[in-house]
């Protein structure tokens, strides 16, 4: 446990609650690490048969935090190699993971937050929460949250979503797929729990077999090379001229120069 992120246990259910509400649970390196690390235990612990990832305060998770982001912004490509790659991983060892996960949506997500959910096997939202893919405002692409986003989504969708940074609701999430389902607040523990208590009386070793199954019959595989070129992609826009000038812009709170 740290202050960034709290883990509990209900029986064989695991919970890996974002608790950074205050930058409405954005992530840095820092978390990164540690939601990494915590996959990796839920992975190993034999008597977990189902994780649930979940978020404090308004948002579930906003994408990059601010600091971590001004940071960012002096990088070289060789250091936007090496930090994209960290962020590859974490949602590698969430996909990855041998137990099946829920992402457990109580507020906003945007940007990078959409790579935490779509790594994730299901997502139950509350009918308030908005979605936004937000990179090409910027300037970026959501180069390493790709693989899993579009999975989730699809194609069609993305097309859409990544090319215009709308913002889109819950409705419109589960229409293209983004999310299982959508209920109210108060049923959100609900809806989680019948997931959970459905994973857990099925066979342990059925359900980790049918995980694999549907990510090695789904399609292209995220392995090595696709994760190469996502990490590159991300890199190269960061340290073009209109990704720092667009990112430069977000902290300055004023408009990019293509908007100027």
């Amino acid at each position: 446990m740290s202050a960034s992120l709290e883990i509990s246990y209900d029986g064989a259910v695991a919970r890996i609650t974002l608790n950074r509400p205050d930058v409405r649970n954005a992530f840095n390196d820092e978390v990164i690490a540690e939601l990494t690390a915590a996959f990796q235990e839920m992975a190993a612990r034999a008597e977990v048969r189902a994780v649930v990832l979940a978020a404090i305060g308004p948002a579930f998770c906003a994408g990059a935090d601010l600091n971590w982001m001004r940071r960012m912004a002096d990088y070289t490509r060789d250091e936007n190699l090496l930090d994209a790659a960290a962020l590859a991983e974490m949602l590698r060892v969430m996909y990855e993971c041998p137990k099946p996960t829920i992402a457990r949506i109580q507020g906003d997500v945007y940007a990078g937050g959409m790579g935490l959910v779509a790594a994730c096997d299901m997502a139950v939202s509350v009918d308030t929460a908005n979605y936004c893919l937000s990179e090409v405002k910027l300037g970026l692409i959501p180069a390493t949250i790709s693989p899993y986003v579009i999975r989730a989504m699809g194609a069609r969708a993305a097309h859409r979503y990544f090319l215009t940074a709308e913002r889109f609701d819950a409705k419109e999430a589960h229409r293209i797929g983004f999310v299982h389902e959508v209920v109210g607040a108060d049923a959100l523990d609900a809806k989680v729990a019948e997931l959970t208590n459905a994973l857990s009386s099925a066979s342990p070793n059925a359900v980790r077999s049918c995980k694999t199954l549907v990510q090695e019959v789904a399609g292209q595989g995220i392995e090595a090379p696709l994760i190469g070129r996502t990490v590159e992609g991300i890199a190269d826009i960061r340290t073009s001229s209109e990704g720092r000038e667009g990112v430069q812009a977000f902290l300055q709170k004023r408009k990019p120069s293509w908007l100027a």
